[in-house]
């Protein structure tokens, strides 16, 4: 069984008054109410990444940090972009890579996904990697091919190091920000379909859900949903709703080992 994971995408939020106050709040709730069954990561904006991490070090908090991007290339003439040797410095164990916002506003398309997933995965570190279809592609009936390409295109070239450094996170686009969320049949079924396209590549990974989750899903979804865990938007900037999420993973996955 995979380890459950919940990690949280700040996106563009919180600066880093904000964002150490956060993490303070976080660590004073996994102390009140600790987690024993579920990885917990967070990723702060790049210009947050070094304090979080100074006060997820110093206080012993036990998040893992993540980053919500990187270029893949080593270094160079990338004006704005930050390389992985860069984000390892800083303490970042897990990279988010082809985010729906990546692909959609910044043309991320599958080849640079694919690359960037490689060069995420073959250097140690956990490639979080999203997939999803929009609401036309749902529409049509159409969402389990699609998606099944995109992991193909992303993961089909992996070296053998590489494998098991990769976690699947499925977030349909319809669902992301608008407070629509999957229904959990549909989560499941995406998910076997996920499973199964994974299986097909000789891979084996935990396969997260992310869209409009919150308090009030969580618990049905981590039971009922097949999935190994979430990708937190909007929650995770709250610290009381962010920790219910994962308690409600933590719960679920304590009453089944």
């Amino acid at each position: 069984m995979p380890t459950p994971a919940v990690y949280g995408n700040w996106k563009m939020n919180l600066d880093v008054v904000e964002a150490i106050h956060l993490t303070q709040q976080l660590g004073v709730l996994r102390r009140r109410s600790p987690l024993e069954h579920v990885e917990v990561g967070v990723a702060p904006p790049f210009v947050d990444l070094r304090s979080v991490g100074s006060v997820n070090e110093a206080d012993r908090i036990g998040l893992v940090l993540c980053a919500q991007h990187v270029n893949e290339h080593e270094s160079g003439a990338f004006t704005g972009e930050v390389s992985l040797a860069m984000l390892e410095r800083l303490g970042v164990r897990a990279v988010i890579v082809g985010h729906s916002e990546r692909r959609r506003l910044y043309g991320m398309d599958d080849a640079l996904v694919a690359s960037t997933v490689a060069r995420v995965a073959g250097a140690g570190l956990r490639a979080i990697v999203c997939v999803g279809e929009d609401a036309e592609v749902r529409a049509s009936g159409g969402e389990e091919a699609f998606v099944a390409e995109q992991l193909r295109a992303a993961l089909g070239g992996l070296t053998e190091g590489a494998r098991g450094n990769v976690t699947v996170a499925y977030e349909p686009l319809w669902a992301i920000g608008t407070g629509v969320v999957a229904e959990t049949a549909q989560v499941a079924a995406q998910n076997h379909s996920i499973r199964v396209t994974l299986d097909e590549l000789g891979l084996e990974a935990p396969v997260l859900y992310g869209g409009s989750v919150s308090p009030e899903n969580a618990a049905e979804l981590a039971r009922e949903g097949a999935v190994d865990g979430f990708l937190v938007g909007g929650a995770s900037l709250r610290a009381e709703a962010f920790h219910a999420v994962c308690r409600a993973v933590d719960d679920c996955y304590a009453s089944t080992r």
